[in-house]
């Protein structure tokens, strides 16, 4: 049996990993293997990730993900993709009556058009080596359960859609080797800092999701499919 790390190798995408949960989720894949390609609308940090492992990390800044040509350019130039995760996103809460068009197109570009672009160049990308491979979203528990998105109905709405082309999408790549899920985390708990406190309650992490996120894309992972897993911590009603 080989004691490499599940991903060593592997060349792996992730969107929005200057976010809290994507910098998490980056981390955790790089830790198991991965080599990073990681697109950023502003400059990167050079200090995002340091360490032994900073050889395994490349930061493409100035990448609109909302933008068709640069998400397609960024895809075309990687050297071979395994798999793309897309954290990338925002959130807005507002009563429908405050909520504008301005308000609700903006969500569906965060949340759902960046998806939906880096998906589609993730496949085209996938094709292009033989097939086989992983794409992950990153939904909410308003997806799965809309009445909790009183009060937030246009964020509800966008990843509702996210939701459904993940399923919509696992279903035409399924027979490429191609495993497409999306999580669904609910309200994450605040990460540990020297102002925070340990999460309570029983919240969800942004580790717990990165752990998830990790297993989905796993080589030895080919069990689930068109999947939109729900992360709701202990605390879950």
């Amino acid at each position: 049996m080989s004691s490499l790390p599940s991903l060593h190798g592997r060349n792996v995408v992730v969107t929005g990993a200057s976010g809290a949960l994507g910098r998490v989720v980056a981390r955790e894949l790089l830790g198991r293997g991965a080599q990073l390609h990681l697109p950023l609308r502003a400059a990167a940090d050079p200090g995002l990730f340091g360490g032994a492992a900073a050889a395994r990390v490349r930061l493409v800044a100035g990448v609109d993900l909302a933008d068709e040509r640069a998400v397609s350019s960024f895809y075309a130039d990687l050297p071979g993709l395994w798999a793309s995760v897309h954290c990338a996103g925002g959130f807005a809460m507002a009563g429908i009556a405050e909520t504008s068009l301005d308000d609700l197109q903006k969500l569906l570009s965060l949340n759902t058009l960046t998806a939906f672009l880096c998906s589609r160049a993730a496949v085209v990308a996938l094709r292009r080596q033989g097939g086989g491979g992983r794409i992950v979203n990153v939904a909410s528990r308003q997806a799965l359960e809309p009445r909790r998105g009183a009060g937030m109905v246009a964020y509800s709405a966008s990843k509702a859609a996210l939701a459904g082309l993940t399923i919509a999408l696992a279903e035409e790549v399924a027979a490429e080797g191609i495993l497409v899920n999306a999580v669904a985390p609910s309200t994450l708990a605040p990460e540990p800092g020297p102002e925070t406190r340990p999460a309570d309650g029983g919240l969800p992490t942004c580790a717990d999701v990165a752990a998830l996120i990790a297993t989905l894309v796993d080589p030895q992972q080919v069990a689930v499919q068109g999947a939109v897993l729900p992360v709701y911590g202990r605390g879950a009603r």
